[in-house]
């Protein structure tokens, strides 16, 4: 049974009415969250409309403030957000949804002045804006609005989207907006596109960037986000209707030929029941350029490999596309699709075609990864003149997966960020290179023979020869 001096709402309920009332006072003061929020509350006790009112004056609020909100502040102003959000949503809507419908357009056009005034880079702010997108879709629902006039607002907050708030505008609404608004909006948007951009003369252009070609104008960028709205609108718009060929018909002849359209192409026409031109969209692309191939367009293809009933040839396909990256998504399938004991003798000739491919790191990665730890430690071992220590991100945690049973493989992959580290006076590094050496000495205790490599008094005598004056690197060290 909870003590009655725990914090629930049953144990603050016994204080009183007066009471509470009297520490919240105190609780709120110097508190300006708070306040707001008992604001809110007290607005809602009172009217829906009153509650509405005291949004609409924060929003206005917000809007027209101008202050930096940098990492330390931005919880407040998330807070604030949500706050209001909230209240939008649970208070307002309830009882009034046109008006709940209005106040949400308002709040997700805090976006860009609220952007151009913040450091979003946790993205929980923009977590809350596209939240509200979610929110106002079901507000207009309730609110039973009028699809031209949805559309019209949805068009206006499109033009406006300069932080992404309004990416998943179209796929939220196209529900309430029915083919009716959606085919309206799509003509608001050809009507955009047939526009010429207003331009100013060239006295008049006002630089914003540069770039090797020269400065950027703020007209360039105008021009840009408009193009990319009324290629991007159309797409969305024609996904929502499910209308394939729509779709395929807002891309150029040469987008087609580009591996990630052909595959959200290819990805639709599976979806339709279309398989021989979803294989035919994968197998039109430009391969003069295989490195740049994603693995989306992969999975793509095998998927229309086996919707025509090429299962064989999808096979052949994912073991030549996992030799091609050691993509093991695609190792995995295949495996699975082969009989008992087959798919064993497989997996030990994929390991084993790892140990010999191009890029050690790559295959060190894999092998790690998978996990084959016994095939990674030889890699290492046999290839550690090709490691860089400059790939801490792979060697990292490799290491970290070989230590317990592979100890002079973890050795050998620390040792390659220690001397990257030091040869290259990375001074930022030393705190891990003191720490990878650490850990070298506490492995050097289980391993018994070092065979090619330096024991460790021997590479710590060499590394004191060659980087002694490193002092900020020793005193870590020490």
């Amino acid at each position: 049974m909870a003590s009655k001096k725990t914090l629930t709402a049953k144990n603050l309920e016994a204080l009183g009415a007066v009471r509470l009332a009297e520490l919240l006072i105190e609780i709120s003061s110097g508190n300006a969250a708070a306040k707001r929020r008992l604001r809110l509350e007290l607005a809602a006790a009172q009217s829906p409309g009153d509650v509405a009112k005291e949004i609409r004056k924060r929003l206005t609020t917000i809007a027209r403030s101008t202050s930096f909100v940098n990492w330390e502040n931005r919880r407040a102003l998330v807070e604030d957000l949500e706050t209001q959000r909230n209240a939008i949503v649970n208070k307002v809507a309830k009882a009034d949804s046109v008006e709940a419908l209005d106040l949400m357009w308002r709040f997700l056009a805090l976006a860009n002045p609220v952007f151009g005034r913040c450091d979003d880079g946790s993205g929980s702010v923009i977590g809350i804006f596209h939240a509200a997108c979610s929110d106002l879709a079901q507000i207009a629902q309730a609110a039973k609005a009028d699809a031209a006039s949805l559309a019209d607002r949805a068009f206006g907050a499109l033009n406006e989207n300069d932080y992404g708030q309004y990416d998943d505008l179209i796929s939220v609404l196209s529900p309430v907006l029915g083919d009716e608004g959606l085919e309206h909006l799509k003509r608001r948007m050809v009507e955009l596109s047939d526009q010429p951009l207003a331009k100013r003369g060239s006295g008049e252009h006002e630089v914003v960037g540069w770039r090797a070609g020269g400065p950027m104008y703020a007209d360039d960028f105008t021009e840009r986000h408009r193009d990319i709205r009324v290629r991007l609108a159309p797409q969305e718009i024609a996904d929502a209707q499910g209308d394939v060929d729509a779709f395929i018909a807002q891309q150029t002849g040469k987008a087609r030929t580009v591996p990630s359209v052909a595959a959200e192409i290819a990805q639709r026409l599976l979806a339709a029941g279309r398989a021989k031109e979803a294989l035919n969209a994968v197998d039109a692309i430009d391969e003069d350029r295989p490195g740049w191939i994603p693995l989306e367009w992969e999975q793509a293809r095998v998927a229309a490999l086996e919707a025509v009933g090429r299962s064989e040839e999808a096979q052949t396909f994912r073991w030549d596309c996992f030799q091609r990256k050691l993509e093991p998504t695609h190792l995995r399938a295949y495996l699975k699709r082969l009989p008992d004991f087959d798919d064993f003798e497989a997996e030990e000739r994929a390991l084993s075609f790892a140990l010999t491919y191009r890029s050690v790191h790559q295959a060190l990665a894999f092998l790690a990864s998978w996990p084959a730890l016994d095939k990674a430690a030889t890699l290492v071992l046999r290839r550690s003149g090709e490691l860089d220590g400059d790939h801490y991100e792979i060697l990292t945690p490799a290491a970290d997966a070989l230590a317990g049973k592979q100890p002079l493989a973890a050795t050998v992959l620390l040792r390659a960020m220690i001397d990257f580290s030091l040869k290259n006076s990375r001074s930022t590094r030393y705190r891990h290179a003191a720490r990878h050496l650490a850990e070298c000495s506490a492995l050097a205790a289980v391993i018994k023979d070092y065979g090619a490599f330096e024991p460790r008094e021997s590479y710590v005598a060499r590394l004191r020869g060659e980087h002694g004056r490193k002092t900020s690197f020793w005193s870590l060290v020490a």
